[in-house]
């Protein structure tokens, strides 16, 4: 059911907190995930994912959901944030990652729990569900993406350059021209190689392409973290290792061709009107093979969560499965 609420005044983020809990959990590898607990310890359980890959957590997810009805666990994936090794792609796949959410279920003693993800975090979300679904009670998505080819050519290729001309020029400048047919390539294998200063160079052209284009306000609202080089290595780096791999996934329409194990749980689809990074024809693909799902299409929003109009979305989204 696709549907907006034009009139009704806009929520706004619930007051910050600090967790209750916090470490790293051990995944039988190199990787150590790190995790916190926020909320109240006998809430209601949700695990937030964020976007992608690569990312990490900061306070401000902590703040989507009412603290007083929520236990809001969260964690930064393999390799970025605070987890560790940093922008390490050894193990690091869609399918550790559900491994890392299930081990991180059990150790929380939690039987059931909602699953709110963004952009990757929506994927991660779906694929986690579709793998897990007796262990999901709700799913609250951003963004969708569902990381088809015709989606990384949009943002890589072709299709978003020509919305934010002065970004891309930004975005391609560190690869010559001869290689910039296949951008993903050309960045992988430098992002990948052995020049320590090209490496981070590119990462930061990677991460800056993102940030310049996440807000319908454009480059100047880009958020500082994406031109960090520490935050940068790692979120390029994963990033482009999961996005010429196809996100490991059997097929490239593996999540539509498996919409049906998860139909039944309750899902609310946050989308902007005028995202770029994962445009919302993916949105309304999800939304076609599963009309079930609520679709809540934010005529003035873009991709990135700390738009007002997406803030209001996601908290009447766990206010509603708060009280599912």
């Amino acid at each position: 059911m696709a549907f907006t609420i034009p009139d009704a005044p806009r929520r706004d983020l619930y007051p910050e907190i600090e967790p209750f809990a916090s470490g790293w959990m051990s995944t039988g590898t190199e990787h150590e995930i790190y995790y916190e607990e926020c909320g109240n310890p006998q809430g209601k359980p949700v695990v937030v994912l964020h976007g992608g890959p690569g990312g990490a957590v900061n306070p401000g997810m902590r703040r989507y959901f009412d603290p007083a009805k929520y236990r809001i666990v969260l964690f930064d994936q393999r390799g970025c944030g605070k987890s560790r090794p940093n922008a390490s792609l050894e193990d690091n796949t869609t399918w550790t990652l559900i491994e890392d959410i299930e081990r991180l279920r059990e150790r929380c003693g939690i039987e059931k729990w909602s699953v709110f993800g963004g952009s990757w975090g929506s994927t991660l979300s779906m694929a986690y569900a579709i793998t897990h679904p007796e262990r999901v009670e709700s799913l609250i998505l951003r963004g969708i993406f569902l990381l088809t080819k015709k989606e990384l050519h949009w943002f890589y290729q072709d299709g978003a350059s020509m919305i934010f001309p002065d970004a891309w020029e930004r975005f391609v400048a560190p690869i010559p021209e001869a290689e910039r047919g296949d951008l993903m390539s050309a960045y992988y294998k430098r992002l990948t190689g052995d020049d320590k200063a090209e490496r981070e160079a590119c990462a930061v052209a990677w991460s800056s392409w993102e940030g310049e284009t996440v807000s319908v306000e454009g480059p100047s609202a880009r958020p500082d973290k994406f031109a960090e080089p520490d935050f940068a290595l790692a979120f390029a780096r994963i990033e482009c290792w999961y996005f010429v791999n196809g996100g490991f996934f059997p097929s490239e329409n593996w999540l539509i061709e498996n919409i049906g194990r998860i139909r039944h749980i309750p899902c609310w689809i946050a989308q902007g009107r005028f995202d770029v990074v994962t445009p919302i024809s993916g949105a309304w693909s999800l939304h076609r093979a599963w009309p079930e799902a609520k679709l809540d299409i934010v005529p003035d929003a873009g991709h990135a969560s700390s738009e007002p109009g997406i803030i209001d979305s996601l908290i009447r989204a766990t206010d509603w499965a708060s009280t599912l």
